[in-house]
């Protein structure tokens, strides 16, 4: 399930010319996934998962996935900068995984479908408020408003 969810977010990132589309987040998703799932094997078996290891794993997963997100921010120009969204898919991509592992389905389903709402419809949103702001995309808002 977690290639399945991280597949369909990258295929949104890729379908938009992104530098990590479906490949890399359907990974992602899965590797989080693995790391769950590991965390419910550790000693005492999954009856008594550990709690702070969990944690720990939850913790390392998310932070660890930072750095990929990281790479694909990219500044060009004084003040533009590209790539936030995709790097931030590549993140909830990852915790999205985690709840797979984990077996949280209904999260992941309620979860999936908010980043796709969001992916789907911000940039419409975005263009929308530019356009009854009267700002070019990209413009900084004014901070006198």
């Amino acid at each position: 399930m977690a290639v399945v969810v991280g597949g369909l977010l990258g295929l949104n990132r890729e379908l938009r010319g992104k530098p990590a589309g479906l490949s890399t987040n359907a990974l992602v998703a899965l590797g989080a996934a693995i790391a769950a799932m590991l965390s419910l094997q550790l000693p005492g078996g999954p009856a008594l998962p550990d709690a702070s290891a969990l944690g720990r794993i939850i913790q390392g997963t998310l932070a660890g996935v930072g750095f990929i997100g990281a790479g694909v921010i990219m500044r060009d120009t004084p003040g533009h900068v590209s790539g936030l969204t995709t790097a931030a898919t590549i993140w909830v991509c990852a915790a999205i995984g985690l709840l797979c592992g984990l077996g949280y389905w209904s999260l992941v389903f309620i979860a999936t479908a908010l980043v796709m709402a969001v992916l789907i419809l911000g940039h419409s949103l975005e263009a929308f408020a530019n356009r009854c702001l009267r700002r070019q995309p990209g413009e900084p808002p004014d901070p006198d408003a």
